[in-house]
């Protein structure tokens, strides 16, 4: 079984949100500033690691749907990618509502999406890997291997 080059093309806003937060993690980190929202919720070790994370996630996830290996291992470094996405989008979108109240709404539902879009894709990987592990019995199957979307 070989890998799929083009699983890329089937997820674009998930591929998009992976090339995005690792510019937004260097110019956090470069810049040295941070959203009042995130200043103030939370404290500075886990605000460093947060913008770490952001580099971190949007690297792996782009290493995992381009791993040139194993199909399974580089759906199991995007999933892994993915999850800490959402949790981390997960902790932005709760500091904005915590700091800015009602006025933070809007922008906190908008976030919001990150962190629901990749949960909705760690199910989609984690139930192509069952069909990986159960010998191609599901029709998922086709849909990673085949392309088909």
């Amino acid at each position: 079984m070989g890998h799929l080059r083009n699983r890329a093309k089937h997820q674009p806003f998930e591929v998009a949100a992976l090339i995005t937060t690792p510019v937004c993690g260097v110019l956090l980190l470069a810049l040295d500033v941070r959203p009042p929202s995130v200043q103030l919720s939370m404290p500075e070790p886990i605000q460093v690691g947060w913008e770490v994370a952001l580099i971190a996630v949007g690297l792996g996830g782009l290493l995992g749907i381009l791993w040139p290996g194993r199909l399974s291992t580089g759906l199991g470094i995007e999933l892994a990618s993915v999850l800490v996405l959402g949790t981390i989008t997960g902790m932005y979108a709760v500091a904005l509502v915590a700091v800015a109240g009602r006025q933070g709404i809007v922008a906190a539902s908008l976030i919001s999406t990150v962190p629901v879009g990749s949960f909705w894709r760690v199910a989609l990987i984690v139930a192509d890997l069952r069909c990986l592990a159960y010998g191609h019995e599901c029709a998922t199957h086709e849909r990673v291997v085949g392309g088909a979307a």
